[in-house]
């Protein structure tokens, strides 16, 4: 079976997009290969700076002969039916065929056969219909011509080769015809390379200063940084994001580390990091001892002669310049907070609005700080301090830093409030009160970090909802899944017991009403939003194995708003399910409801009174009253504790008297006392079973 290569090389594709090029070549050459009858063993796709390459192992030589039957219309059918099948079939009246069906009518029939088609027929078609629609975030035309390319395609090499040699692909698009040529490095080794399969392909870029695997530049730059970072007594910090996108602006990398201008070191570390990242894309070299950022570490994409010296020389002088304004946003910057304590940024933010139905950054600011204020007692924080923590966490978003690096908000935050002479809880407060940001970052635990954190996030989803701007399946622009996502981490990994409906409640009365569009005035509904929050709870738990049903078992029971109860409730749930006894007990629990439910609605009464032992006829029947009085007693001193797994323990001890029982006893008796009775029995069986857990819910 032969192997295929394929290269699309052109000017600079933009780092951003390779990896997603590359995925999207491969799937649109091998679903294309795939409906044309073709099949293949292994696929990979690389990209470079200047390249996309595709390498396709095992495919078959041709595709297969098929033969098609289409039964048509009857052979004395109108001549427009006859004329629609010809069309639909290709073929002429004289090329079908008459066949009697079982009811003794003429069909006609189409028999279509399609030969085989060489492989390299088809890739051709499929090759030059990729190119031609290929889904690029961005595409450009050049010269005379029609084609559209991230930008200016040179060449297009497809080989297929088999152990008989290999051979071009026939192919040309807009002038380019399809060749066994590519390039090496543009300045180390230009000349073209003739290469005649994947492994040939690859040892000879080499040897001409490209590393086709981008996997293997990152590789190579994040030791060679290491390693020179190390050899100097510090290191390298990690940034992957930093790391994907340098190697994709490389074909050929060189590891170079600078200095930093000594009047730049007393920068905070986070600004230097960002500055470095984001203008100049240099990775970071810190001192271990003291924290600080000390060097640089620039990735070129060439080899010189003086060792990269030159580079060095240029890049820390372009450096020296950027670091100057962001020396110059720190020094203004610091000088509003030691000298006005934040003040005139705090004003500024009277007339920088939050959203239009939501009113200003000083509004929310307000809100925040009377909602912190609410949850300290609750959360173990001194009033006081949450609410001046939450005053002065958004202040940072009228400094100069932020308005230049809007990444650093809440970093540069914590550095004015402790340059303001704040506490260190508050400055602290304001650097985590955004936190987590996503589902890796670690949740705040500082009482008053917790308070300020927690109110951001419960008034942000009440204020929403008050305005109606809920998410959508597709839609989440405010980021209020990602809040209610941070409001359960935030509670659960710090042990809390926060009613949410309480903290949604205080939040909603803030807020007040609010124009929902038309006139319509609208407050928070607390149901709702607890709701969408107990939703997110759901998937949260999912990734710890916790079932949603087992979840909703428990979120059917009184305080429900308690996240830490539901979940404690939720793991010892699951644990009971996951053993013989648990499992049976939710057969019986619902073999008893759905009895119960159906005497019921026939009787037209609800059995909810109390059964009495003095009617009970058969020793299994007295046993499960027995049982029922234990679990009872012990179901209830155990949720009192909140000794969850003792509680869900005695409820599944019910399993076996409760089975005795069915096997024992026909619950719709003769006697109508008698059934009256065991009725009122199945009611306590289930009353007892809800104290614990509603297992009505739990599916199976």
């Amino acid at each position: 079976m032969p192997d295929l290569l394929i290269e699309l090389f052109s000017e600079e594709i933009p780092a951003r997009m390779q990896a997603r090029a590359a995925d999207d070549l491969k799937k649109l050459i091998t679903n294309g290969l795939v409906e044309a009858g073709l099949t293949y063993a292994s696929a990979g796709a690389f990209a470079t700076p200047r390249r996309l390459c595709l390498t396709i192992d095992g495919l078959t030589a041709e595709s297969p002969t098929t033969r098609e039957e289409r039964k048509g219309p009857r052979a004395d059918a109108p001549e427009q039916a006859l004329a629609g099948f010809l069309r639909a079939t290709g073929l002429q009246r004289g090329q079908l065929e008459e066949r009697t069906d079982k009811k003794g009518n003429t069909v006609l029939f189409a028999v279509i056969e399609r030969p085989g088609r060489p492989a390299a027929e088809i890739i051709a078609e499929v090759l030059e219909h990729t190119i031609r629609t290929f889904p690029w975030p961005k595409s450009m035309r050049w010269g005379a011509g029609t084609l559209r390319w991230v930008r200016p395609l040179h060449r297009i090499l497809c080989v297929l080769s088999s152990e008989g040699g290999a051979e071009v692909v026939p192919l040309e698009v807009e002038g380019i015809a399809a060749s066994n040529l590519t390039e090496g490095h543009r300045f180390l080794a230009p000349a073209e390379i003739e290469v005649s399969g994947f492994e040939d392909y690859v040892t000879k870029l080499k040897r001409a200063k490209v590393i086709l695997d981008p996997a293997e530049r990152a590789d190579t730059i994040w030791h060679d940084a290491q390693q020179q970072a190390f050899a100097a007594g510090l290191e390298l910090v990690e940034d992957k994001g930093l790391l994907a996108e340098v190697a994709g602006l490389v074909e050929w990398p060189v590891v170079l580390m600078g200095e930093i201008g000594a009047d730049f070191l007393h920068l905070p570390a986070e600004v230097l990091q960002t500055s470095m990242k984001e203008h100049q894309k240099f990775f970071s070299v810190r001192d271990p001892k003291t924290g600080g950022i000390v060097r640089f570490v620039t990735v070129a994409n060439r080899e010189t002669a003086d060792h990269g010296a030159t580079i060095l020389a240029g890049n820390q002088k372009v450096l020296s310049a950027r670091l100057a304004d962001a020396r110059f946003f720190w020094d203004n910057d610091l000088r509003v907070a030691k000298d006005q304590k934040m003040e005139p940024w705090l004003a500024a933010l009277e007339n920088v609005t939050f959203h239009n139905k939501l009113g200003s950054q000083k509004d929310l600011i307000d809100r925040i700080a009377g909602l912190a204020g609410t949850l300290a007692p609750t959360v173990g924080a001194d009033a006081e301090m949450a609410g001046q923590a939450a005053r002065v966490a958004k202040a940072d978003l009228a400094s100069e830093m932020v308005y230049e690096f809007p990444e650093l908000q809440g970093i540069m935050g914590k550095y004015y409030a402790q340059a303001a002479g704040l506490p260190a809880e508050v400055a602290n407060a304001v650097e985590e009160h955004y936190a987590p940001l996503g589902p890796s970052d670690a949740v705040p635990t500082a009482p008053v970090s917790v308070a300020v954190s927690l109110a951001e996030k419960i008034d942000k989803l009440a204020g929403f909802w008050a305005i109606n701007e809920k998410p959508t399946g597709s839609k989440d622009p405010f980021a209020l899944r990602r809040a209610a996502l941070g409001v359960i981490r935030i509670v659960l990994e710090n042990d809390l017991r926060l009613g949410l409906n309480a903290a949604v409640a205080a939040a909603g009365d803030q807020i007040g009403p609010r124009d929902q569009g038309d006139g319509v005035q609208g407050h928070a509904e607390t149901a709702d939003v607890v709701t969408f929050i107990h939703e997110r709870l759901k998937v949260f738990l999912r990734n710890d194995g916790v079932r949603h049903d087992v979840i909703d078992a428990c979120l059917a029971l009184p305080g429900n708003d308690d996240l830490w109860l539901v979940v404690a409730r939720a793991r010892a749930l699951g644990a009971v399910l996951a053993t013989e006894d648990g499992e049976n007990l939710v057969q019986g629990f619902k073999r008893a409801n759905n009895i119960l439910a159906q005497a019921e609605k026939a009787d037209g009464v609800a059995y909810e009174y109390g059964p009495d032992r003095k009617y009970a006829e058969d020793a299994a029947e007295v046993a499960l009253f027995d049982a029922l009085d234990n679990a009872d007693a012990a179901i209830l001193a155990a949720l009192e504790g909140e000794d969850f797994a003792t509680a869900m323990g005695a409820m599944a001890a019910l399993r076996t008297p409760i089975d005795a029982f069915f096997e024992a006893v026909q619950v719709n008796a003769d006697n109508e006392i008698v059934r009256r009775n065991r009725l009122n029995l199945l009611h306590r069986i289930r009353e007892t079973c809800l104290k614990a857990a509603d297992l009505s819910k739990v599916e199976g």
